[in-house]
């Protein structure tokens, strides 16, 4: 069966959050001494292995509607069918959902315009719209228009996370995602993403102190930083900052999954959102076969990513 980037991406996103989901929650310093280094079963949520969370069911809900065209309430609506269970759920029923997350599928549910129904005040930050935004990048691959790219990263953020914070972090992983998808290497990607990101910003004149926050990617280099100051909390910046150093900071996709998922706290999110750039750098072939084989719906999830490749001829 013919494989494309999409697979690369959304397998390798999707077994990246099969790693982390029995461990999530659990303590870096519990993970240094019985590291995560396979595929593991029940854990934290008592789930079979291979089973993914609602990291990849959005994920997956979003390249399904994107398999349709750009339609921002159709989005919404496949969100809204995955947290009552009846779409891109592994097992038949939601075991994870975020607190933002589920005030903007009531949101949805009671007809608000989508992009108005995700939280906007800062405790609003957490990961929820960053974990499921990488679809948007194949989308977005073309697009010359910086401000275009920002204001359809805007709009899908906001479902969910329409806070500044939430936004400009998937508008930084989406930059880059493409960068990737140009066959950069990820040195030169990272690079060019924060060149152009800081270039827009500046043009933008957003508002400085937020800008300023990301400051250790955007102006530094994320992965000089030392292990014990890049955190893994479900906080927004901190799993942005997280994915970059685990990428920059790994030369396989094996290794990147699980330096992800051996930070800690938020476990699955961080490698399911570094397993999603990995896949894109080292490719389908690159994750290991007995993990790919292990994932739940495996089948679905190929046909999905086969669809979205001749959608957007990838």
């Amino acid at each position: 069966m013919k494989t494309t980037t999409v697979h690369s991406a959304l397998f390798g996103l999707a077994i990246g959050d099969a790693l982390g989901v029995p461990v999530e929650f659990r303590e870096r310093e519990i993970l240094k001494r019985f590291p995560v280094i396979d595929m593991r079963e029940y854990g934290t949520h008592h789930q079979p292995k291979g089973t993914w969370s609602d990291d990849s069911s959005l994920t997956f809900c979003l390249a399904d509607s994107l398999c349709n065209g750009y339609d921002l309430s159709e989005m919404a609506h496949y969100f809204l069918l995955w947290s009552r269970s009846e779409m891109w759920t592994p097992h038949g029923r939601v075991f994870d959902i975020g607190i933002a997350t589920r005030n903007a599928m009531y949101n949805i549910s009671k007809g608000e315009t989508p992009e108005f129904c995700g939280g906007m005040d800062e405790e609003d930050n957490g990961n929820g719209s960053l974990m499921r935004i990488l679809p948007l990048a194949f989308y977005l691959k073309d697009e010359e228009d910086v401000e275009v790219v920002f204001q359809k990263v805007k709009e899908v953020s906001s479902i969910t996370h329409a806070h500044f914070r939430s936004v400009f972090s998937c508008f930084i992983y989406v930059v880059f995602a493409i960068e990737l998808l140009k066959k950069t290497n990820k040195w030169e990607a990272y690079h060019k993403t924060k060149e152009g990101v800081n270039l827009f910003a500046q043009k933008k004149e957003f508002n400085s102190n937020e800008i300023t926050l990301f400051n250790r990617i955007l102006l530094k280099n994320i992965n000089e930083f030392h292990e014990d100051v890049i955190h893994s909390s479900g906080y927004v910046l901190h799993s942005l900052e997280a994915s970059f150093w685990c990428v920059l900071n790994s030369n396989s996709y094996e290794e990147t999954v699980l330096k992800a998922v051996n930070l800690g706290s938020d476990a699955d999110t961080t490698a399911a959102i570094s397993g999603g750039l990995a896949g894109i750098i080292y490719g389908y072939e690159a994750i290991p076969a007995e993990w790919r084989e292990a994932l739940t719906c495996k089948n679905a999830i190929f046909e999905l990513c086969t669809k979205l490749s001749e959608k957007y001829e990838i």
